[in-house]
């Protein structure tokens, strides 16, 4: 049995709670485990409370809540933090907790909260953000600005240690950025695009800051992120249910910034599917890569904004509960019966029949099973499966793309059965999606003329690189979140030891090349945010899964009826 311990900020310990090691926790236990509120800390020092976060800027504070479990499901409780001499404010080597045990955390943890702390970005005293890269040996662009995307494994590292309220500045912040009127060559973007980024702007002179936000009309490709504003929801919900503070997301402006998100996505138009069509380079894959149409990424990110967004919205937005619930269902039809890819689903596709009429049209978009790439046979394993990248008339891509995967498991878009078989493959097929790196992008990358196509020649993505089968060590949050989820710790835990071997040698690049992600990416920043905030958050929902309540949802039964809201909803 492993003792859940609290413990206070004089190092005061208290025994919460008994529940089975990890390996032990059975799917009801678990869903559980997730459900259930994380204990709150009310024993805090006054001294703590009113430190700045400029003090806090320089410390290597490890999690409050410490919970380490080794192969032979036994708790490990750092002997620091017994001791009470932890101190989120102190910055020295000696701070690094260690086990009675012997066991000692790995160095990379302290000093991935250092350079995580050196790449806070404030406004008017005020944290906002964390730049994309701290990096300063090449043209800067725009790995100087806060990204949405980039934040949130930041914005989660931070809300899982206990640190909300950078996380809350941010949500306030981009939403007013949201308000702002938005042109690109003399067009209007619509009122509910959030941007891309944001940079802080100091005018020595008159000792005054303003923020410049990028909505696409600065970006590479001028394209205007749609990701932004689903990332924006699910954070909030992951604000609400880390901090039990629902007032944030039941302020006017934050339930008007939703509404106007979800008035983008869910109008009326000509299209005939439950899916969104979005542009090529709409998402974390933000370069000409062929992911245009309805791309696995968006889809899934569509999806769980939705499901936040239905508990998010308070009376006013009842208006769109009706809409939101009949979206969510005919999406997961959609996308459980026509994106999925298994061995049965592949040789009924090898088998197709063209040019079908009628309802009873068997191959429905009209896919040429002459399109089917030679690789695909190979890489589907007897066991396993994935939501594949695209699927539009006539057209299926058939490239594994892990974000939109990940996603899909945690929000719950893919069945239990499904969930199971994406980390099946993952297993099956680990030299190919994870190798010597975690964790491929997408597989298999493109090459030659097909290469020079889609990508226009572009040689940043040439194979095997950044975009076009790069390894992402950012990925290792979800990978982590997925493998709990699945009850598959182990299969996080492997990778998470990939990681360490390199990542703090090679100073946390952005990504790795080559088919095993075995070299440092070619124009790969160092002291990239993302992957420094990416492998904490993976430590520390390894280390207590009850992380993984606030980004993760369980499968709804009743995805028809609408959910109420009530007072404890968050929990």
């Amino acid at each position: 049995m492993c003792p859940i311990l609290d413990v206070s900020q004089n190092g005061t310990v208290k025994h919460l709670e008994t529940g089975p090691p990890l390996f032990e926790i059975g799917d009801s236990d678990l869903s559980r485990l997730l459900d259930r509120p994380r204990p709150l800390n009310i024993e805090r020092n006054r001294s703590f409370d009113e430190r700045s976060f400029g003090e806090m800027s320089m410390s290597l504070s490890p999690p409050r809540h410490l919970i380490y479990r080794n192969s032979d499901n036994m708790s490990r409780v750092f002997d620091q933090v017994l001791e009470g001499v932890y101190s989120p404010g102190r910055r020295s080597a000696s701070n690094t907790p260690r086990s009675s045990n012997c066991f000692e955390v790995h160095p990379m943890v302290a000093e991935a909260w250092e350079a995580l702390r050196r790449s806070m970005v404030y406004f008017r005293g005020k944290p906002v953000g964390t730049i994309a890269a701290l990096d300063h040996s090449g043209e800067e662009l725009n790995y100087d600005q806060v990204f949405v995307r980039d934040f949130i494994p930041s914005a989660l590292a931070f809300l899982m240690n206990g640190e909300p309220e950078i996380v809350k500045n941010f949500i306030l912040k981009t939403l007013r950025l949201q308000s702002r009127e938005k042109m690109v060559d003399e067009f209007k973007l619509g009122k509910g695009v959030l941007p891309a980024s944001f940079k802080v702007l100091h005018d020595p002179v008159r000792n005054f800051e303003t923020i410049i936000a990028d909505f696409g009309e600065s970006a590479i490709g001028r394209v205007a992120p749609v990701d932004s504003g689903f990332w924006w929801i699910i954070l909030l919900r992951a604000y609400t249910k880390s901090t039990g503070d629902t007032s944030l997301a039941e302020m006017p402006e934050c339930q008007r910034g939703m509404r106007l998100i979800l008035n983008l996505c869910l109008s009326e138009g000509f299209d005939t599917f439950p899916t969104l069509l979005c542009a090529d380079g709409c998402c974390m894959i933000d370069r000409r890569m062929g992911v245009y149409g309805y791309p696995i990424e968006i889809q899934a990110l569509f999806f769980m904004a939705l499901r936040c967004a239905l508990l998010l919205l308070d009376d006013e937005g009842t208006e769109f509960a009706d809409r939101i619930a009949k979206r969510l269902h005919a999406l997961s039809y959609h996308m459980r019966s026509y994106f999925w890819l298994d061995i049965k689903q592949l040789n009924d596709i090898y088998r197709y029949k063209t040019e079908e009429y009628s309802h009873t049209a068997v191959n429905k978009f009209n896919v040429m099973p002459d399109s089917l790439p030679d690789w695909v046979f190979d890489f589907m394993p007897s066991r396993g499966g994935y939501f594949i990248g695209n699927v539009s008339p006539a057209r299926m891509d058939f490239r594994w793309f892990c974000l939109g995967n990940c996603v899909a498991i945690l929000s719950s878009l893919a069945t239990p059965e499904q969930a199971s078989a994406i980390m099946d493959l993952i297993e099956s097929r680990w030299e190919e999606l994870v190798g010597e790196m975690p964790l491929k992008i997408c597989y298999p990358a493109m090459e030659s003329h097909e290469w020079r196509i889609v990508t226009g020649c572009d040689p940043k993505n040439t194979s095997w690189s950044y975009h076009n089968g790069g390894s992402w060590p950012v990925l290792l949050w979800l990978l982590t979140a997925a493998c709990i989820k699945t009850g598959r710790p182990q299969i996080a835990r492997r990778a998470i030891e990939l990681a360490e071997s390199r990542l703090l040698k090679d100073h946390w690049p952005e990504y790795y090349d080559g088919k095993l992600g075995r070299y440092m990416g070619k124009q790969a920043r160092k002291f990239q945010t993302w992957s420094v905030a990416g492998y904490l958050v993976a430590k520390m929902m390894l280390e207590d899964p009850s992380h993984l309540g606030m980004i993760s949802f369980e499968d709804d039964k009743q995805m028809k009826s609408h959910m109420k809201r009530s007072a404890s909803w968050m929990f």
